[in-house]
């Protein structure tokens, strides 16, 4: 029985939660601080968190999943009552790996945890190469991605997202084909959400996000990761 860990200050949201996962069969444990929630982390051992931003008292929700960042990679899905790009862009810095925007129904609560959990548990395909990209050099057996020789920090899911293109470097790759390789098929709609990935993935990885060499836009289409001719082969196993 997989384990979901809530992390929120509403009695509502908590109910609503308990009620909706634990008849899905998820075993819940609730708390109410983001101190809490870093302890029970540790104790309790979670398969997910949902994690909400804005707690009553104590550390935020973006605090909580920085902490976590330093010693889990447990998936942490952000429960916010307002989806500005800065918001979730902060979270995305903070090691979040989705969010859900209140209100939420019970449809979007469980295929949203059931897409990450799967995501989490599915394996990678092993790749063994390094690979060079103009200035930006990937060594896909260690997971280290760095610019001008130096080490660039990704969350699991931007990492993800610059796999995928460069697996298909130099062509076109669709926004419901990121969407759906990356996140699942329950994602294929949500453009804006991918187009939020790309904008911080470029601020971390181009010299000028606003004029990007690598991450290309296919208006209305997708994203392209454009490299110079010569660029090293991926090899699969």
């Amino acid at each position: 029985m997989e384990k979901i860990l809530v992390v929120d200050d509403e009695p509502r949201v908590v109910r609503l939660v308990s009620q909706v996962m634990g008849a899905m069969g998820y075993d819940i444990v609730v708390a109410a601080t983001g101190e809490a929630a870093l302890e029970m982390v540790t104790l309790e051992q979670p398969d997910l968190l949902l994690l909400d931003i804005l707690l009553g008292r104590g550390i935020d929700g973006y605090e909580v999943c920085r902490r976590i960042r330093e010693f889990s990679d447990v998936p942490v899905i952000m429960l916010t009552a307002k989806a500005q790009d800065e918001d979730l862009l902060t979270g995305f810095d903070a090691g979040a790996d989705d969010y859900l925007t209140k209100p939420f129904n019970a449809k979007e609560l469980v295929a949203r945890v059931q897409a990450v959990l799967r995501r989490a548990s599915h394996p990678e395909i092993a790749i063994t190469t390094e690979w060079q990209c103009g200035d930006l050099h990937v060594d896909f057996a260690r997971r280290l991605v760095a610019r001008c020789g130096e080490q660039v920090a990704l969350t699991r899911t931007e990492y993800a997202l610059l796999r995928q293109l460069a697996l298909n470097a130099n062509r076109v790759v669709l926004h419901e084909e990121l969407l759906r390789e990356i996140w699942g098929p329950e994602y294929v709609n949500d453009i804006d959400y991918l187009r939020a990935y790309v904008r911080y993935l470029r601020r971390k990885l181009e010299k000028d996000p606003s004029d990007p060499q690598y991450i290309l836009t296919s208006t209305g289409v997708g994203y392209m990761l454009a490299c110079p001719e010569g660029t090293q082969l991926l090899i699969l196993e």
